[in-house]
């Protein structure tokens, strides 16, 4: 007799969410999508199958799910469904880093969450666990990025926008370096790494094994597996550096790894919505955690001013904005930051200058439940 579908709730209808909604209609016969939590019109949402699935109500999509899959992209929204989800006994996968630096940790032994491999957090993830296994010891999780602008305009982030078919605000993440600082805190916390400073180093790189391996000579130094990048036009990926047993290097050598003490193991891809289905079967299959942030992480993100800002500016996009970026950065070097997950929708309460962190004292936040949470990890 064959198993019943397992159900799985879907919250988010954007580029992941559309993309994984489909995967699961068109080549996953053991899985059925039972329910899509959105809090859209239906008729404003396109390239989504089974809108008939779709519900603005949060206990329906509890009801009708055996695991959720959280991807909605908002921090506030994910921490306050992922709430429910876990008080009601739901396991939960998330494609949602921004949500995991933020809140995530204080959710993270309350039920099983966990990260998806396919973003480039959960790719690394699944990369260290392989190395582990092949007898590794990890010194660098490492991620690639091909471009860097602290400052995009608005018009220069609309028009890649358009060509690339994702939003203004992904976009602007992207260029202004919130977005990979935000990937490799949560990898640091996820694997008791550290930062080597804020920001990270990002090195230059034409040749990434190179810079790879430098990174793992000074994580040697230090004694401590770092979570860092490179930025490297026309690659992708990610990677991480380990060392093995001394008696191993003819071996490895041979298999093309070079002559150590430090090998490069690359992963060239991350494909996002189409991988979030490993780490639900990997759930389902009782794998358990891929990634999380820790019940006690290390890093955080703090907001930095772009631009001069007057007392009672409102932050309208914090993340993928135009007036603040995140740079990772160790908790105990930055008390009473604000991390910049929390910022959307705050007011200044007093003037910041350009280049400032800001702290709990320097806005005024909106009540939520994230708030709440934030202020006790972090203030």
């Amino acid at each position: 007799m064959n198993s019943p579908q397992k159900r799985i709730g879907l919250v988010g209808t954007g580029f992941i969410a559309s993309g994984f909604a489909r995967l699961l209609h068109n080549h996953a016969t053991d899985l059925t999508l039972s329910a899509v939590l959105t809090r859209r019109p239906a008729a404003s949402v396109e390239g989504f199958p089974c809108t008939n699935r779709f519900t603005h109500s949060e206990q329906e999509l509890l009801d009708k799910s055996d695991l959720i899959v959280e991807c909605s992209g908002d921090v506030l929204h994910a921490t306050r469904i992922i709430d429910i989800a876990l008080k009601a006994g739901k396991p939960v996968v998330t494609m949602n880093s921004e949500f995991h630096v933020t809140t995530g940790s204080y959710f993270a032994d309350k039920g099983l969450l966990t990260e998806a491999e396919g973003d480039q957090p959960g790719s690394i993830a699944a990369l260290r666990e392989e190395a582990v296994m092949m007898g590794f010891k990890p010194l660098v999780y490492g991620n690639m990025k091909g471009f860097l602008n602290h400052h995009p305009t608005p018009e220069e982030m609309a028009y890649w926008a358009g060509k690339q078919g994702i939003s203004v605000e992904q976009t602007t993440s992207f260029t202004d370096g919130t977005k990979i600082q935000i990937e490799q805190a949560l990898v640091a916390n996820g694997f008791g790494g550290t930062i080597t400073r804020q920001g990270m180093e990002g090195p230059k790189a034409t040749d990434v094994t190179k810079a790879a391996i430098e990174l793992a000579r000074g994580a040697a130094e230090r004694g401590q597996a770092i979570s860092d990048y490179v930025l490297a036009p026309g690659n992708a990926g990610v990677f991480v550096v380990g060392t093995h047993d001394k008696s191993e290097w003819k071996a490895l050598n041979y298999l093309k790894l070079g002559d150590g003490p430090y090998y490069v193991l690359v992963r060239p891809f991350h494909l996002c919505q189409y991988e979030i289905i490993k780490t639900v079967r990997r759930v389902l299959h009782g794998g358990g955690v891929l990634l999380n942030n820790s019940s006690s992480p290390t890093v955080s993100i703090v907001g930095i001013a772009k631009h001069d800002m007057p007392a009672g500016t409102r932050i309208d996009r914090a993340i993928g904005g135009f007036q603040v970026r995140g740079e990772a950065a160790r908790i105990a070097d930055v008390k009473g930051h604000v991390p910049i997950g929390m910022i959307q929708d705050a007011v200044l309460t007093r003037a910041v200058s350009a280049g400032q962190t800001l702290m709990f004292d320097d806005v005024e936040l909106p009540d939520s439940l994230a708030h709440t949470i934030a202020r006790q990890l972090y203030a």
